[in-house]
């Protein structure tokens, strides 16, 4: 891992989850963590329990629906820090109405790419400039296995029958974005990378998955401290790499 010291992170949908436990261990690494949260009082909340850890986190106003809060969380930074490291695009949402495409209602869809793709990708426009001014930047792309077009194609896949085009096509387009981002910034010390947490027990599956969030944040942990040599441009899971 690289040097954590005076290291800035934004982390987004960081005050529960897998954001919450990405910001608790980046902060034990050393950075100092911009805890995004769209709710001010569980966000606020989020920091302090970690400030109780006697870790450097600061709670910021940020929704991913609401540009101002992206433009004034990008002039903060600037103003504080006059960079920014550490990019976890983690904020993400479902939507029980979600469905196959046969089924599913357009407005559901539109909904849930507004916030995971649209939002992250406006995001990261937002925060380009001060990734540029970092000695090293990394991008971290919280995506999922549902995201994949090879496993879902897979009919023995074991997650063939979840068929929820808007969140799968949201993960699908946010895997876009990595690839992309990453050719556009071949060249320099910034990576970017896709991270896949695995089935993590977290509000947005109603706790059934079989992960802890310590375990399905290890890897975008990884991915946020990869050291120079590391990879660009790929999707990960703790296992390794896997396929688009």
């Amino acid at each position: 891992m690289q040097d954590s010291s005076n290291r800035i992170a934004l982390i987004t949908g960081a005050n529960k989850g897998i954001g919450f436990e990405v910001a608790r261990r980046l902060g034990m690494a050393g950075l100092t963590v911009m805890l995004g949260a769209r709710k001010t009082g569980l966000g606020q909340a989020a920091a302090a329990k970690l400030r109780a850890e006697n870790l450097d986190v600061r709670y910021v106003e940020l929704d991913l629906v609401r540009p101002e809060t992206i433009v004034a969380t990008a002039a903060l930074i600037a103003t504080e820090f006059q960079r920014l490291d550490v990019l976890v695009n983690n904020a993400g949402i479902n939507d029980p109405g979600d469905g196959p495409p046969g089924a599913v209602d357009l407005s559901v869809v539109r909904r849930v790419m507004e916030t995971n793709f649209f939002g992250t990708l406006a995001v990261t426009q937002a925060m380009l400039p001060l990734l540029r001014k970092a000695t090293a930047g990394r991008v971290v792309n919280v995506s999922s296995g549902l995201g994949s077009l090879a496993w879902n194609a897979d009919p023995n896949w074991e997650y063939a029958p979840v068929k929820l085009l808007g969140y799968n096509a949201s993960k699908a387009a946010m895997n876009m974005l990595t690839v992309q981002l990453a050719y556009e910034l071949r060249g320099t010390a910034i990576k970017v990378n896709s991270s896949n947490p695995g089935y993590t027990a977290t509000d947005l599956n109603g706790h059934r998955g079989h992960q802890t969030v310590e375990e399905g944040a290890a890897e975008t942990v990884r991915l946020a401290l990869l050291p120079a040599a590391g990879p660009t441009g790929g999707f990960f899971e703790t296992t390794g790499p896997d396929p688009w």
